[in-house]
């Protein structure tokens, strides 16, 4: 493990992790700012969580914050290459929300981040899995943000998230930003909120779009996974008995 230093001062450990889930052994990043009460998980659908510069940004805006991140890959490279060419596990909700799952336990067995409240961040598909997940995990999920996600693809799920979620989309990603619409109806959870960035397309590519989204999301999580004592919740290992 190393200490690095950010260019907020900081002192943040980094380590490279593997993450075994069922047959697959997934890579990802794990970083943990001195004192964090709270790890984000990142959540892509299109495999490359750990590698996506847009990701990369908003989990060092989130350590900045003093909270640590987890960017890991939801697709093994074998499978990666398959949905390149075919597109058909990005799209694989199931698939995505039982990976997440594992890393989800994974951080709940490693003693450097057990005691930490979850976060979920979820990108694309990855959104879906997001709050498909929390669904089941219902309070041992303190807070969830979408970024040009796809959180109508949780179907049914939706009516059964309790988390605080927020949804964020670019006013110029029209058709997503019409199904973000429609998916924060069917959300129960007493907190959410669907935020639009202006002048931002899917991507976040316009000048200051990305960094809007960013401090957005940042201050999503720290409202609810800092700012607040933790409630009382069923263990996670409870939970994990209702998944199987």
């Amino acid at each position: 493990m190393n200490m690095v230093q950010h260019d907020t001062m900081r002192p943040c450990l980094v380590r490279d992790v593997r993450i075994d889930i069922d047959s697959v052994s997934l890579a990802g990043r794990l970083t943990i700012p001195q004192n964090a009460r709270s790890i984000v998980l990142f959540v892509h659908g299109s495999g490359s969580s750990r590698h996506s510069p847009r990701n990369q940004f908003v989990a060092e805006n989130l350590q900045a914050k003093g909270i640590a991140t987890l960017l890991f890959d939801l697709l093994t490279a074998g499978e990666e290459y398959m949905d390149q060419r075919a597109g058909s596990l990005r799209f694989d909700i199931d698939l995505l929300t039982r990976r997440l799952f594992g890393a989800t336990a994974w951080t709940k067995r490693n003693p450097l981040t057990q005691d930490l409240r979850t976060g979920y961040f979820g990108a694309s598909t990855g959104a879906a899995a997001a709050l498909a997940a929390a669904a089941r995990l219902q309070k041992s999920v303190g807070a969830i943000v979408s970024r040009g996600g796809r959180p109508d693809l949780a179907g049914a799920a939706l009516g059964l998230v309790e988390t605080p979620t927020l949804l964020i989309v670019g006013n110029r990603d029209e058709t997503v930003l019409e199904l973000n619409r429609l998916a924060l109806a069917q959300l129960r959870c007493p907190q959410k909120e669907l935020v639009i960035i202006p002048g931002a397309t899917h991507l976040f590519e316009e000048p200051g779009t990305l960094e809007e989204a960013a401090r957005t999301a940042t201050d999503w999580f720290s409202r609810y996974l800092e700012d607040r004592e933790p409630e009382a919740e069923e263990s996670f290992s409870d939970r994990r008995q209702q998944w199987r």
